[in-house]
């Protein structure tokens, strides 16, 4: 097996564990999404740790702090994903994980538009296509169901703002991800002791869950972390998809969330969307190799 056919195979395990997360969170839909969400913190705080220390690379974490440059940034970059995690964790405990499923779809989209404004990077007529009828999605989603797919659009702008804010991290992805969660640990401590239900203790199940939240967030970032050093931008892209399509059919088929008539006008469009951006990259790719 070839180190690319080794990434991709990773990659894919990495997109499975994401896409068949929500039915871990939903065994947890009876305990606040605020102290799942805590627990998931201080677990995977604990696992990263771990891995590190494994690894001997526990130093790292000291380095990563050093400048303060770079602690304002993994400051920014916690608090972005502690709302990404939350959102999600309450969108399925609520029963919407449909809403959930289609934000990491037009995560990408978002993605983009960033780039335009905040890297200044161009886009063509293409993806000018595809930024506009992921708009469209959301606005027939909005004007059909009454009320803006909020929790869609959160996690969708918080995972882009985080993906934006990792570009500016010197440290690898496990590392950082380390301080992240050290940073955000003890108050997650202070929240569990102060406002805490105590669901840890309420029997063995809630605690094996809750500790296995840290195993869930970290071992699929390790398999992405090793899988984006062996596998090229353009495929790794494609291959994410099938983390937004094992969460859509997971709340329609295991959670039976009822697909509207709005839904099935908009996930179309937003689905073209993606295929006219993964048709600009794939494009931008081969122009590439023609050239070398």
């Amino acid at each position: 097996m070839t180190e690319m056919q080794k990434g991709s195979l990773a990659l894919i395990m990495a997109c499975i564990i994401w896409g068949l997360a929500p039915i871990f969170y939903k065994a947890l839909a009876h305990v606040a999404p605020s102290e799942v969400l805590v627990h998931r913190t201080i677990w995977s705080f604990v696992t990263f740790g771990v891995v590190l220390a494994l690894q001997g690379r526990l130093r790292e974490i000291a380095r990563a702090t050093r400048h303060r440059g770079q602690l304002g940034i993994a400051c920014f970059s916690s608090l972005t994903i502690s709302l990404n995690w939350f959102i999600f964790i309450f969108a399925i405990g609520a029963g919407r994980a449909l809403e959930a499923s289609i934000g990491y779809y037009i995560y990408p989209l978002v993605a983009v538009v960033i780039g335009l404004v905040v890297l200044r990077e161009s886009l063509g007529r293409a993806q000018w296509a595809a930024v506009g009828l992921a708009a469209l999605a959301v606005l027939v989603l909005t004007v059909g169901l009454g009320v803006a797919p909020w929790i869609s659009l959160v996690l969708a702008v918080s995972f882009a703002t985080y993906g934006l804010l990792k570009r500016w991290i010197d440290a690898g992805p496990v590392v950082s991800v380390t301080v992240e969660t050290l940073l955000l640990t003890p108050f997650a401590l202070i929240f569990l002791v102060i406002w805490g239900q105590g669901a840890f203790f309420w029997g063995w199940w809630e605690a094996l869950l809750l500790v296995l939240s840290g195993p869930v967030t970290a071992v699929p970032l390790i398999l992405f972390s090793y899988a984006a050093k062996r596998v090229p931008m353009s495929t790794m892209g494609l291959i994410q998809y099938l983390n937004p399509t094992l969460q859509f059919l997971v709340a329609w088929l295991v959670f039976v969330e009822p697909v509207s008539r709005w839904h099935a006008i908009a996930l179309p469009m937003i689905w073209l969307a993606l295929a006219l951006y993964s048709w600009t990259v794939l494009s931008s790719s081969a122009r590439g190799k023609a050239r070398t």
